[in-house]
C-alpha cells in the first residue's frame, strides 16, 4: 500500500533513534513504520478503541486519551518530535493542542487538509455547497472536520501562539505540485509544517 505523501515528508524530518509521540495514531501503521525504519522510540495516542486495539496488537505503546482534554500527563520536552497528521481540523481546541505539542516535544510536525485550495473555493462558489472530494469525502452534516483551516489561517495562528515555523512543505496533487509550493494557500491540497516553540 502506498504511503500518503504527507507521511513520507514527515519521515524525512524525524531523526533516526529519536523519541516520537504520534497524536491520533489510528491503527498504528505509521508509528510501526517509524519504529521499524528509523528505530524511533515511539508512543501513540488514540481515542478510538478499535484503532487502539489494532495498534497494541502491533506491539506499540499506545495511550488512550482525548487530545482536546489536554495533554498534561506528558512533561515538557519528553519527546524529540510530536506528530499530528490530518487531525488538526477535527479538534475542538486546536490552538491548545498546538501549544502542548511544542511544550512536550523539541519539535512538532503537523499536517492538515488546506480548505483554501482552489477546488474547494470553486466548488463552493459554483455549487453553493460545501465541497466533497477524495481528500474531504464527507458531507457537511456527517464530517468529523469541525475547524476548516487554510494555510494562511494556520500560519497566523502559529504566530499568535509564539510558535516558530522551521520548515513547510505541501502536497499539490498531480501536476500542481510546483504551484502548491509557490502559492500554497490556493494550490496545496495538504499542508505540512515543522514547528517549535519560539526561542526554544
Amino acid at each position: 500500500m502506498l504511503m500518503r505523501l504527507d507521511l513520507t515528508q514527515i519521515k524525512r524530518w524525524i531523526p533516526k533513534g529519536s523519541r516520537v509521540l504520534d497524536l491520533g495514531c489510528g491503527d498504528g501503521e505509521f508509528l510501526a513504520e517509524l519504529e521499524h525504519e528509523l528505530e524511533v522510540s515511539g508512543t501513540g495516542l488514540e481515542i478510538d478503541l478499535h484503532n487502539l486495539s489494532e495498534a497494541v496488537a502491533k506491539g506499540l505503546s499506545v495511550v488512550q486519551q482525548d487530545m482536546d482534554a489536554g495533554l498534561p500527563n506528558f512533561p515538557d520536552n519528553s519527546f524529540d518530535t510530536v506528530v499530528m497528521a490530518h487531525a488538526l481540523q477535527v479538534l475542538h481546541r486546536p490552538h491548545r493542542v498546538l501549544e502542548h505539542m511544542v511544550r512536550i516535544g523539541g519539535e512538532a510536525i503537523v499536517t492538515f487538509p488546506n480548505f483554501g485550495h482552489w477546488r474547494c473555493r470553486l466548488y463552493l462558489g459554483l455549487r453553493g455547497r460545501m465541497p466533497v472530494s477524495k481528500v474531504m469525502p464527507y458531507s457537511w452534516y456527517d464530517t468529523p472536520n469541525i475547524h476548516f483551516c487554510t494555510v494562511k489561517d494556520f500560519e497566523h495562528l502559529c504566530d499568535s501562539l509564539d510558535i516558530e515555523l522551521i520548515a513547510k512543505d505541501t502536497v499539490g496533487g498531480g501536476s500542481s505540485q510546483i504551484l502548491a509550493r509557490l502559492w500554497p494557500n490556493a494550490f496545496a491540497v495538504t499542508a505540512i509544517y515543522r514547528l517549535r516553540r519560539r526561542g526554544g
